[in-house]
């Protein structure tokens, strides 16, 4: 008899905790409550699906967007659309009780129309290097996993924080990020990559424009003068389209570099990685 009374007293101290309520407020400032975490999720952009495996979520994605396909549990889950399009009647079949969605990357008519569904809509924005341990934050308490989160995002931040001490005394090297060739796109200043440079040692030369991938001239790079250009590993060659310029110093220097594209083009803990890695190739040119 005692025995039964000293189980049920521990069941009331556990339930209450397994059935906590959550309550967020996302990055469009409207407040989602669940009476528990949510077990059904739906991400629509690669960082949020690597986001929810980094918080220990990942068990809990249903379906994801064509893109995502880190980790490699990831690739294994439903698809249900993309970027461009995504697919209502595959999202509804697969019955979630949260959708993820980037706004800036994902189209606002996908998101209006999710939302017109009557489906739990988590709004995440995301440009800067910060934003992940953020997102990582944002993400683990949505989901259930508050303690993962936070203990991900201090991690994060912490190696940010090395490397910022590591390059505090480099000599800025002017530096053009070129995203694509044909159009020549770059990154504003407003990117997460202009940070990246700028904590290498760097001056993104494009850092004043305020999209996030701007278009550009090659006779505004030509103005600019970079040192020192860079490109991701997923970029066209570098190097040839700018032979015929002799006058530009990073021609000039023969100063081109690729950088891993999967990394420093995710805002997620590996774009830690990626940016240890930018700072490396980029320290060379930045004493």
């Amino acid at each position: 008899m005692i025995g039964r009374i000293v189980c049920l007293m521990c069941l009331l101290l556990v339930l209450p905790g397994q059935a906590a309520p959550i309550r967020v407020i996302d990055d469009g400032g409207q407040a989602l409550e669940f009476a528990r975490p949510p077990q059904r999720i739906v991400s629509l952009t690669p960082h949020l699906t690597e986001l929810l495996f980094a918080v220990g979520a990942g068990s809990q994605l249903v379906g994801v967007d064509g893109a995502s396909d880190y980790p490699a549990a990831a690739r294994m889950l439903p698809r249900v659309g993309d970027y461009s399009r995504i697919s209502y009647e595959r999202i509804l079949a697969l019955k979630p009780d949260l959708v993820l969605v980037w706004v800036g990357g994902n189209r606002p008519v996908d998101i209006h129309g999710l939302r017109q569904l009557g489906l739990p809509v988590l709004h995440t924005q995301a440009t800067r290097l910060d934003d992940v341990a953020r997102l990582l934050r944002l993400i683990g308490q949505a989901s259930g996993h508050a303690g993962e989160g936070e203990a991900a995002a201090r991690t994060v931040s912490a190696r940010l924080d090395v490397l910022r001490q590591q390059h505090a005394q480099a000599k800025p090297v002017p530096v053009f990020y070129q995203v694509w060739d044909r159009p020549l796109m770059t990154v504003g200043g407003t990117h997460w990559i202009s940070d990246a440079l700028a904590l290498c040692g760097a001056r993104n030369v494009f850092a004043d424009l305020h999209a996030l991938s701007p278009t550009v001239s090659r006779e505004a790079v030509l103005r600019r003068a970079p040192s020192l250009i860079v490109g991701g590993s997923d970029a066209p060659d570098l190097r040839r389209p700018w032979q015929t310029f002799a006058r530009l110093p990073a021609v000039a220097n023969n100063a081109f570099v690729k950088v891993d594209a999967d990394r420093l083009h995710r805002l997620t803990p590996r774009l830690i990685e990626g940016v240890e890695a930018l700072c490396a190739a980029v320290a060379p040119y930045a004493r």
